[in-house]
């Protein structure tokens, strides 16, 4: 299988979770989603149907699937649905562009598995959260999705840095621990190499990444282990 044809498999994977998630897909939407024409989108469509997909076409309105196809095979209650989409509003205040871009993939996908009646109560529900915190949208970051797969694949980072005491741009090697939020930004928590300890990193204040395909071995010690080791060093019991 050639590239074009992962491609299109990809592309027409894509297609078939939008037709879940909505009732009714025009070719033009459909086109401007996934970059392509629509004579591409009219010959997407006749392969899922020569496939066995049930697409219904409606002439002048557009595409959808008939009730009750879904895949994958899952069903969430209304009230799971509720809990999802009120998650998701929340979500979308996040400062990381790409949190942000992956969790709104991967709402979508759960969106398209959902009966259309609690759909259509769960994007009503959508409409009626709102989060006032980070009421500008302001996207801060761009790596907490990277870092997340460097942290359980256990690869080596390569940052730039500006420092927020120096305010000076350092080089480093780090090897990702855990990550943590706060009321404003996203910090990740990771031996430095340079520093030869721990530090927290502010993800708004890395300037460029890149993932290494060298490993580092795994660190032993528990989050909530690290955080009793900050305590004892920087807030010390008082001497009786």
């Amino acid at each position: 299988m050639n590239d074009t044809d992962v491609k299109r498999l990809s592309r027409l994977t894509a297609i078939l979770t939008q037709l879940q998630t909505k009732r009714l897909l025009t070719a033009s939407e459909l086109a401007d989603k996934f970059l392509v024409s629509k004579r591409t989108i009219y010959r997407d469509i006749k392969a899922l149907e020569q496939a066995d997909v049930p697409i219904f076409t409606e002439e002048g309105k557009g595409y959808s699937l008939m009730e009750g196809y879904r895949i994958p095979p899952v069903m969430f209650t209304e009230s799971e649905a509720n809990a999802l989409i009120t998650a998701e509003q929340l979500i979308l205040k996040n400062k990381d562009a790409s949190f942000v871009k992956e969790y709104s993939e991967a709402i979508n996908k759960i969106r398209s598995v959902l009966r259309n009646n609690t759909r259509d109560r769960a994007n009503l529900l959508s409409k009626r959260i709102v989060f006032r915190h980070n009421k500008d949208n302001n996207r801060t970051s761009n790596y907490l999705s990277t870092l997340q797969l460097s942290l359980t694949n256990f690869n080596l980072v390569n940052i730039k840095y500006l420092s927020p005491d120096t305010n000076q741009t350092t080089n480093r090697i780090i090897e990702p621990f855990a990550i943590y939020s706060t009321q404003d930004n996203w910090l990740l928590i990771a031996y430095c190499r340079l520093r030869k300890d721990f530090r927290a990193f502010r993800l708004d204040r890395i300037q460029s990444l890149n993932t290494l395909t060298d490993k580092f071995e795994p660190h032993k010690m528990t989050l909530q282990e690290y955080f009793e080791i900050c305590k004892a060093k920087y807030f010390p019991e008082p001497l009786p």
